[in-house]
């Protein structure tokens, strides 16, 4: 065999085998803090996202800092934590947006739903006889991929998320208390 041949068939047997290897799953992990009309305070714990053939699977290791029962969880539109005036006042976590929504839905209907795309699954913090207890729990995401949280941010909710815009607008998550920037 030439020496030709030989580079040859050996950069064809490189390229049928990059081909052939499934991609790796794209994967981060975004820091949590708690948040408040003075801006970002202390860390909470982490969401790590992953894309699955199933949707984005983000695992939550959070403090038992929340309140507890259910809390709203979104992606929101900007990469920030910090407050931003409303009617000339600060307001937490503001300036992170609104819910991501790139197709102008201007509709709240969760995670498997047509409206928002940042609509993610309802964070339950559960208590026993001590109280609140950590957060270490799986959610999925049927709709988004890790690509569609970066450069925007998580943002956790005082109160649930009934994914409707009634009775109350957002599905009633209320104010903002926790939240991560997620990296480009």
């Amino acid at each position: 065999m030439s020496q030709g041949l030989k580079i040859a068939v050996v950069g064809s047997a490189l390229a049928a085998l990059a081909f052939a290897t499934p991609a790796v799953a794209e994967e981060l992990t975004v820091e949590m803090h708690l948040i408040s009309k003075e801006g970002v305070g202390k860390s909470i714990g982490t969401a790590h996202a992953s894309d699955t053939d199933n949707g984005l699977l983000l695992k939550l290791d959070l403090a038992a800092e929340l309140s507890p029962g259910p809390h709203g969880f979104h992606v929101h539109e900007n990469p920030s934590c910090e407050p931003a005036m409303k009617d000339g006042e600060p307001v937490a976590g503001l300036a992170a947006g609104g819910h991501f929504d790139p197709e102008g839905t201007g509709k709240h209907m969760g995670p498997s739903g047509t409206g928002h795309l940042g609509d993610l699954p309802v964070i339950y913090v559960e208590v026993d006889e001590d109280g609140a207890l950590p957060v270490r729990r799986p959610l999925l995401a049927p709709r988004l991929k890790v690509a569609d949280l970066r450069g925007r941010s998580l943002v956790i909710h005082a109160q649930g998320d009934n994914y409707r815009d009634e009775p109350e607008p957002l599905g009633g998550g209320g104010a903002r208390v926790a939240c991560g920037v997620v990296p480009e």
